[in-house]
């Protein structure tokens, strides 16, 4: 989809992009309400944000330094979508996350046309070979062609065999009513009881950071949220005794 050459120059800027990216000559959805389609437009990027977007921006390629990508006959469409923006309940453009606005992430796909009644966040997720996915700046993935490792997520491993858990969050924590009473063991298990039924719930817990991670035993994931002492989960606020 890209020629060969940009891609090497695309290559070539990654880590400390020097050269700004723009991205000339495409259909751009860019689901901004103000903005809209765009036909025959740019789109540059600084480093990992958007800095601008409409037509006649590749005017200013050589006197920018960017690095032109022709897009040509193909269109450009956000990889991160917010369905509340996309309706129009999102009020300030700062809350509109997933929009092609500048300012916003340098995050979104370039495809090429679709065939009738094929959506294009559809083409992304199904055929990511028929794509180029930049993400945060970075030039990810083209034509299925992984161009950037993917990243190493910090976040708790869901091993679901014995194991020791050492947080300062263990112990039992007790809603505010005295309805629900948690108790988080070192062993990675839960244990609630409800309305002083005990055992109603049972599975395993992984702490990260201010998150909780449940798996209970019954098959069902939730999550939680420790600040300042308390234990926010399914609307309810738990506090440790």
């Amino acid at each position: 989809m890209l020629d060969e050459s940009v891609l090497a120059a695309i290559a070539a800027n990654s880590g400390d992009r020097r050269h700004p990216l723009m991205f000339v000559n495409a259909t751009i959805h860019t689901l901004d309400p103000v903005i809209g389609d765009l036909a025959g437009a740019d789109l540059l990027l600084g480093g990992d944000v958007i800095v601008a977007v409409g037509p006649g921006l590749h005017t200013a390629a050589e006197d920018d330094g960017a690095i032109v990508v022709d897009c040509t006959g193909l269109i450009i469409v956000p990889a991160v979508v917010d369905g509340a923006a996309l309706v129009g309940l999102r009020a300030r453009p700062a809350d509109r996350v997933g929009t092609l606005t500048p300012g916003n992430p340098a995050t979104f796909a370039v495809v090429a046309g679709r065939s009738a009644g094929t959506p294009l966040l559809e083409m992304i997720v199904w055929w990511p070979e028929q794509a180029v996915v930049v993400v945060d700046g970075e030039v990810a993935l083209v034509d299925g062609r992984r161009l950037t490792p993917a990243a190493a997520e910090p976040g708790p491993e869901f091993d679901f065999r014995p194991r020791s858990v050492r947080s300062p969050h263990l112990g039992l924590w007790v809603d505010e009513t005295g309805f629900v009473h948690q108790e988080l063991s070192a062993d990675g298990r839960y244990d609630e009881t409800r309305g002083g039924r005990p055992h109603a719930y049972q599975g395993s817990f992984w702490i990260d950071g201010d998150r909780i991670v449940y798996r209970d035993d019954l098959g069902f994931w939730a999550y939680g949220r420790f600040a300042d002492g308390v234990l926010h989960h399914a609307g309810y606020t738990f506090h440790r005794r």
